[in-house]
């Protein structure tokens, strides 16, 4: 599933936020559940979670009521209803879309981090199909995403510290306990962990220290990052 292109990036983003490859693969693992892909109509696009009440409050009035009136927007969180398939999903994002484009785009959360389109703006990009074309453009892309969204929100501190509670709090809103994503992300940045010690026997468990930091040569740091990448992905796919 995931390509040597896609590991190098994950590095890279792991180095540039300052945290542990382990710990940038285990909110991977949380978030997405495991699957980073769905197959719509004979091509692999990113998971979607399509959100009505943000619908409602990007459209003009006039587009509204067409919208609420097609059973596409309300007011209330979670009134419209996401179908269980993803390409059912993405049918009712091409409904929104032929009524507004962008307010469409914006409503949709985008791949394995379930960034919100409506944050184009803030995350930098030029536009909300900009956010898109990224998650669109592969593993490498979405993780990129949700890597931007982690340094906007200030989250790359949390990871350092690997205090998951308050990450999950802040990223996954205030019904993080009852969901319990705290644990996980605790359970999956052990896991892998233990994948990585498997394989470099005699060192201790993924980069105790933050990837980057002054302990660590350039050249240590990337044979180690790479061995860790690949002994992780060949573990889980």
């Amino acid at each position: 599933m995931f390509d040597e292109e896609s590991h190098t990036k994950i590095a890279e983003l792991a180095e540039g936020l300052g945290v542990e490859v382990a710990a940038l693969m285990a909110i991977v693992d949380v978030e997405s559940g495991g699957r980073y892909f769905a197959e719509v109509a004979g091509r692999k696009e990113p998971l979607i979670r399509f959100e009505g009440h943000y619908f409602d409050r990007l459209l003009p009035a006039a587009a509204r009521a067409e919208a609420t009136t097609q059973g596409l927007a309300s007011p209330k969180p979670g009134k419209i209803a996401n179908p269980r398939r993803q390409s059912d999903r993405w049918k009712l994002l091409n409904r929104a879309i032929k009524i507004n484009r962008a307010a469409a785009l914006s409503s949709c959360s985008w791949g394995v981090g379930q960034v919100m389109g409506a944050h184009w703006q803030w995350l930098g990009y030029g536009s909300v199909d900009a956010l898109v074309a990224q998650a669109r453009s592969g593993i490498a892309g979405q993780i990129e995403l949700m890597a931007r969204y982690i340094e906007r929100s200030g989250l790359a501190e949390t990871l350092r510290a690997r205090d998951w509670t308050t990450f999950a709090r802040h990223y996954n809103g205030p019904g993080f306990a009852k969901h319990a994503y705290d644990h996980k992300m605790a359970a999956a940045y052990q896991k892998h962990c233990a994948a990585t010690e498997r394989i470099e026997t005699g060192q201790s468990p993924a980069f105790p220290k933050a990837v980057g930091s002054s302990n660590y040569g350039k050249s240590r740091m990337w044979r180690s990052i790479r061995s860790s990448l690949l002994s992780i992905f060949k573990w889980f796919n």
